[in-house]
């Protein structure tokens, strides 16, 4: 299907409530001549309003997160997951550290809030706070456990510090996550509070019955009095009294981001942005403060969630209004709402106006609520789209390696091709391999291979490093040191500013890899066409060793994978938005993880045959190399390691486009019924992009080389060893 680059950006700068909300509607509805841009710390969304019920087991972790990887996936939006450093307001630009900036046309800030440290120092490995919420039950299951390991002969002491609503809710909520993971310890809990009273906002009544409860719990307090200092084992106040604390959870007031600051827009007092009604920044129309990042100038309220669900229809609306040159709509926010407090027993506490009420009722109904909410941001079903011109599936089609024409068609036309033999090939396709092998009049030998594939991801600054890394594979592999690149661009048709962007990103990301490798980009070329696509030719220095070929492996080689594979079946899972989000941040890593950390063991280890593993899977290069050799090899399924989500693809039917080219190869493979039925079977044949290095290496060697690949943060592995060819000629068997 024909791509056009987009007339407008928008970006939401973190998906909280309201942000969040856009995404949602985005994926029903998305505006016309305009993408759709996330930008996050994590992958992963949290609703705060349920982690009392998962800290009470009343809910599983998973109910409480938002998959952002599946929904942006879903949607069509392009998810980054990076940390923003500053705004460029003149030109529009959201700046990052590292990664090249971001364009808008109209952004929507939302990254929340942070608890209030005052004037408290936090000294202790035992502080936690609550926020990054993605990572507090992950951080406080591991702290409880440690403590377990080493507190048995008296009672833990616990602290949690803020008594607003949030603090209050944990405080009723936490004892039973403790009593699930350390059983019938002691324990003690307490909770802080530099205000003479919990839970400022409600009405005496509800303030009673929570009190109350608290003191059903067997909960101290210590209120009116501010924490000055938090060490290894205890927690002072501000009247310099002192108390021991194992463990404090820090659930304080809600306070402004740092990055607040350095956006170069108006704050108030507390550090938040000013907006108009309207949402919009009182100093730039085109960007929203939103959630508790906004305080609207004319109408401040408190920083609570139920605003900033609210906000989401006007930011909504109001978007679509700045796009298309209409009046905005004003929000106002609702001056009284529905309270409910969790009290982690099957009750809940609740208010409404001058009205306090408390039952299992109430709990009925806030989880119906917060389940429904929930259940919006949970739906990762794919946003339908229009069928394409000429063949309903061409969306479908796999990029990346899983977008190369399949091996058997390659190697018959080869055969049909009477290509002329040259003097100064070394290394071409008489015998072909990763790359050619050139002579130059000096004597030196020099590798140059190409590659190119259409775009697997809508972040153009990780397509450039892929691709570049994928590229440069094929000469690593043969024991080359790359020198310069030549880049190969195709462009969908758009406005220049859109498309000099996309270039922009799309090269930076390249060039961050050559820089890495300590290679540069020498030129190339870019045209216009139905999709973006990159490749690049590389050159390198072969010097005076020979090359690394396939066709060296020897007879009781030992065959070690240097990384996972499965990433053709995740990039065919992530365009259904069926890549979960931890899936695909372990893909991401695998792909980028080029393959030039493991060169300097080709000479230490005098690795002698080798390749990598791209486009035709691994069953495809490995019999490659068994034809080259004229030997055979047993592999044992097991000792394959795999990237996290990809069997769990296969088994639900999911498969690259290339993977049933793939299988050409199969009559070449031994394999008992069992096995071939399996899911790791299929993955034998999955396309790889940015796959590993398959190296035959001695016995000797085989133990040092695992070891070092794990120091280097590669998954390695051996996963068999080169027979003898018998009658069959070169086979892989599998066990």
């Amino acid at each position: 299907m024909k791509q056009q680059l987009p007339k407008h950006d928008i970006v939401l700068l973190g998906i909280g409530h309201t942000n969040a909300h856009v995404l949602r509607m985005w994926k029903m509805h998305p505006i016309r001549d305009a993408r759709l841009t996330c930008i996050s710390d994590f992958t992963i969304a949290t609703y705060s309003g349920m982690l009392p019920g998962v800290l009470a087991g009343q809910y599983p972790r998973n109910r409480m997160e938002i998959d952002l990887a599946r929904l942006c996936a879903a949607a069509g939006a392009r998810l980054i997951v990076d940390q923003v450093t500053g705004i460029n307001l003149p030109d529009r630009q959201l700046l990052f550290e590292t990664r090249p900036p971001v364009i808008f046309d109209a952004l929507s800030i939302g990254i929340g809030s942070i608890p209030n440290c005052d004037d408290a120092i936090l000294k202790s490995d035992n502080c936690l706070t609550i926020k990054p919420m993605q990572t507090i039950v992950e951080r406080l299951d591991k702290r409880l456990n440690d403590l377990k390991d080493s507190i048995s002969q008296r009672a833990l002491h616990i602290a949690i510090v803020g008594g607003g609503a949030g603090g209050v809710e944990v405080a009723l909520c936490l004892p039973a996550r403790i009593r699930r993971l350390l059983g019938k310890q002691p324990f003690e809990l307490t909770l802080v509070n530099s205000h003479k009273d919990i839970v400022k906002d409600v009405i005496p009544a509800t303030r009673r019955r929570l009190l109350k409860q608290l003191e059903n719990r067997g909960v101290q307090l210590e209120l009116g009095h501010r924490v000055t200092q938090v060490t290894n084992d205890q927690l002072s106040l501000d009247d310099g009294r002192s108390f021991p604390a194992d463990l404090v959870l820090w659930a304080t007031s809600a306070t402004a981001p740092p990055l607040l600051s350095q956006l170069q827009l108006p704050t108030d007092e507390r550090g938040f942005l000013l907006t108009k009604p309207t949402l919009q920044s009182t100093a730039h129309d085109r960007v929203f403060a939103v959630g508790d990042t906004g305080t609207i100038k004319s109408f401040p309220t408190v920083k609570s969630g139920v605003y900033a669900v609210r906000q989401g229809e006007y930011l909504w609306r109001n978007l679509e209004h700045l796009l298309s040159n209409q009046p905005l709509e004003n929000y106002r926010p609702q001056s009284s709402f529905l309270k409910l407090f969790n009290t982690g027993d099957g009750r809940a506490i609740g208010e409404y106006k001058a009205m306090s009420f408390e039952g299992a009722w109430c709990w009925k109904r806030k989880n119906r609520i917060d389940s429904r909410f929930m259940d919006k941001y949970q739906d990762y079903a794919p946003m339908e789209m229009p069928p394409a011109e000429n063949d309903p599936a061409a969306e479908m089609r796999c990029a990346g390696c899983g977008g190369k024409v399949g091996g058997s068609v390659l190697s018959r036309v080869l055969k049909r091709l009477d290509v002329p033999s040259h003097p100064d090939v070394l290394l071409g396709l008489e015998a072909p391999d990763d790359a050619a092998v050139l002579k130059s009049p000096d004597g030196r030998a020099w590798t140059v291979t190409t590659d190119f594939f259409a775009a697997p991801l809508d972040d153009p600054y990780l397509v450039g490093r892929i691709s570049t890394l994928n590229a440069a594979s094929d000469v690593f592999a043969l024991g080359a040191r790359p020198i310069a690149a030549l880049a190969l661009v195709t462009i969908p048709e758009g406005r220049p500013r859109h498309q000099e962007q996309l270039l922009y990103e799309l090269l930076a990301g390249s060039l961050e890899e050559l820089r890495r490798m300590g290679a540069t980009l020498v030129g190339g070329h870019t045209i216009e066409g139905p999709q973006l696509t990159m490749g690049l030719t590389m050159l390198a220095d072969q010097g005076t060793e020979s090359p690394r070929t396939k066709g060296r492996l020897q007879v009781g080689d030992y065959l070690i994978l240097s990384k996972p594979i499965g990433s053709g079946v995740l990039l065919a899972g992530n365009m259904r938005a069926l890549c979960r989000a931890p899936w695909r941040e372990a893909l991401l890593d695998c792909m980028l993880a080029g393959n030039e950390i493991a060169a300097p063991l080709i000479e230490s280890c005098d690795i002698q045959a080798l390749t990598d593993v791209t486009g035709f899977g691994l069953a495809g290069h490995l019999l490659e190399m068994l034809r080259s050799s004229q030997v055979s090899a047993h592999v044992e399924l097991q000792r394959i390691p795999y990237l996290p989500g990809a069997e769990d693809l296969v088994e639900q039917g999911i498969e690259s486009t290339l993977a049933p080219a793939n299988r050409d190869v199969e009559p070449e493979i031994i394999a008992s019924q069992h096995v071939r039925q399996s899911s790791r079977y299929s993955l034998l044949f999955d396309p790889q992009t940015g796959g590993p290095l398959l190296m035959g290496v001695s016995s000797s060697n085989v133990d040092m080389i695992i070891k070092r690949l794990a120091e280097l943060g590669l998954n390695a592995a051996e996963i068999g060893q080169i027979k003898p060819v018998d009658n069959r000629g070169p086979t892989l068997y599998l066990e």
